[in-house]
Parts: structure tokens; sequence; C-alpha cells
């Protein structure tokens, strides 16, 4: 028999520059899966520290990545307990908010990177206060958000990015269809696209470009 207990969990995050009067745009940066936060955030370490300040949450589960037990990574979701873990996420990210004072705050920037893709739609999805922008790189659109969630969107998020590589290696055509579909069903016209010449790896430079237009 499975049962199910609640119980208080500690986590960490990371933060990268000040923020000040002059801060514009505050992302917040879901990273992939087999990061860590610590070093998910130099991929945003040339954004402009004045305009800009940057929270890297820490996926939850953390483990040994290969074989010689070194390095350690972390995860968002699995197939197993997906709600409740999501659940678990959401509860985590609000609290990150809470603490930063941010709930509410207009200048929010959501970003996503492969599995953080899922996370940052979810939030949106259970966020109820407009952002500034929200950007998915080189991940799947979670297949139950619907139209419902579309009227959501568009509500609380005036822009939508999608960037993904064209010679990424865990894409295909029936990917590459599914998530246009996803886009066309959830952000119509108002998404920006980007299919740039790269394998599955965060662009820095592509980041920093976008960086300075919204």
């Amino acid at each position: 028999m499975v049962k199910t207990v609640s119980y208080t969990h500690t986590n960490t995050y990371e933060t990268l520059f000040e923020r000040t009067e002059t801060t514009k745009k505050i992302w917040v940066c879901f990273h992939g899966l087999g990061y860590l936060s610590t070093y998910f955030k130099r991929y945003f370490e040339g954004l402009d520290p004045y305009e800009n300040y940057v929270i890297i949450p820490q996926a939850p589960s953390k483990a040994y990545i290969g074989k010689d037990f070194k390095h350690v990574g972390a995860c968002w979701l699995t197939k197993v307990d997906t709600d409740q873990e999501m659940h678990n996420n959401l509860n985590y990210i609000h609290e990150v908010l809470k603490s930063e004072k941010l709930i509410g705050d207009k200048r929010i920037v959501l970003f996503g990177y492969s599995q953080g893709v899922s996370i940052a739609t979810r939030f949106l999805k259970n966020y109820h206060y407009p952002i500034k922008t929200l950007i998915m790189h080189s991940g799947s659109i979670p297949k139950e958000l619907n139209k419902n969630d579309a009227n959501h969107f568009k509500k609380y998020c005036p822009k939508f990015i999608h960037i993904a590589g064209t010679l990424d290696e865990y894409s295909n055509e029936e990917i590459i269809k599914t998530e246009r579909e996803k886009i066309e069903l959830l952000f119509g016209t108002n998404c920006v696209i980007h299919r740039p010449e790269i394998k599955h790896v965060v662009h820095v430079p592509l980041i920093l470009e976008i960086s300075k237009k919204i």
C-alpha cells in the first residue's frame, strides 16, 4: 500500500548580480536535466549587470552522474509521481519568489532550458500575476497544456520566445511537429521563434542578444 506524508523540505537557489533601481529584468532560470544551479548560472554571466538580476532555482532531486560517481546533477521531474513532484516544485518556486519579495513583480523573465521548459510553462500556468517574457529553450512544452491555458498565458505574459536548435540530437520530425502545434495552440502568432544551427546546448550569444530586446 502506498501512503503519502507531507514534511518540510529545505532547498538552495543561486543569484547573479544585484537588484537595484537600475534593474529592468529579473530572470528566473530553470536548468535542464543533470545540471546544478551553481554551474547553470554561468550561462548568464554576460548579461548587463546593471539591468539584469538572475535567480537560478535548484532542482530538488540530486544524483551522481556517470560511473565514477564524481559528478552530481539534478532533476526536476520524472514519470513517477509527476503531479506530486510538480506540486512540490511549485511550492518551492513560490517560496523563492516570496523570499526575494518578487511576487507580482512585472519585470520577471521566465527562462527554461531543456527539462526546465516544462517547469517554466507549468509554473506560469499556476502564476496569476503579469510577467515580462517567457523564454523556452530546447525543451518540450508539456502535453497537458491546452487552449484554456493559452488564455491564461496571453493574459499574464505579453511575449513568448521559443528556441530550438536545428541540430538538436534529442529532436526529430515528430517532436518538431508536436512543438509547432503546441506553439500555435498556446501562443498563436505572439511567439518569436529562433532556429539556430546548434545541438542540444545553451545558446549564450542568442540569449545575450534577446536580453537586449525584451
